[in-house]
């Protein structure tokens, strides 16, 4: 009865300026992320109501030695989350520990080594690299889909970043992260107001 969320939410993808501006002409689309240590597994991945942590994080990306973001940008979209396997919610949370139980009998079976949520870096905070996290989701989504059910997203909090202050247990990059699974959750497609930089990239643009 409440599996589905029909509640529209705006979700923030931080991309490449000229990447951007295909999505928004229809020449191209979005690209499901699938790396096997994304937190949320396959999709296109959005930051929830926030627009300033997916600028940064598509500034932050734009660092890296192959990033294929040149020119850091942000798109928002309108999103109603379908069928989600949202972590939010006790009854999906139950859920993936079942689906973790699980796998780890299925990998047992199989011989295989478990994977592990490692820091990107030695010395790292945040374990940025979550293949086994990626790993239960996929699976849990393919249980999912077995049972005639699949998910269209998946939803969850993160902590990540440094305490904000001494003593604090709110930490710098908390956000809510989605992760799109079916593209028909993406009811649209538009540019954020009050963003002093994208606002100057428009006007190089008209």
């Amino acid at each position: 009865m409440y599996n589905a969320k029909p509640a529209v939410v705006y979700g923030f993808h931080g991309i490449d300026k000229d990447a951007a501006f295909k999505i928004l002409m229809q020449e191209d689309q979005f690209h499901h992320s699938n790396n096997d240590y994304d937190w949320l597994g396959e999709g296109v991945y959005f930051w929830e109501n926030n627009l300033e942590r997916a600028r940064q994080y598509a500034q932050e990306d734009s660092q890296r030695q192959h990033s294929k973001i040149k020119t850091p940008f942000v798109l928002g979209a309108v999103l109603e989350l379908g069928n989600c396997l949202d972590l939010l919610d006790q009854r999906y949370i139950d859920f993936l520990a079942v689906a973790y139980s699980r796998f780890i009998e299925d990998m047992k079976a199989e011989g295989k080594e478990l994977p592990l949520n490692l820091p990107a870096v030695d010395g790292d905070f945040d374990f940025k690299m979550r293949k086994l996290d990626c790993a239960v989701i996929r699976y849990a989504c393919a249980l999912a889909r077995k049972e005639g059910s699949p998910f269209d997203s998946v939803r969850a909090a993160f902590i990540e970043g440094y305490p904000i202050y001494e003593g604090a247990k709110f930490f710098s990059g908390n956000h809510i992260q989605i992760a799109v699974i079916n593209p028909d959750c993406i009811k649209g497609i538009f540019l954020p107001r009050n963003a002093t930089e994208q606002s100057e990239f428009l006007t190089d643009n008209t």
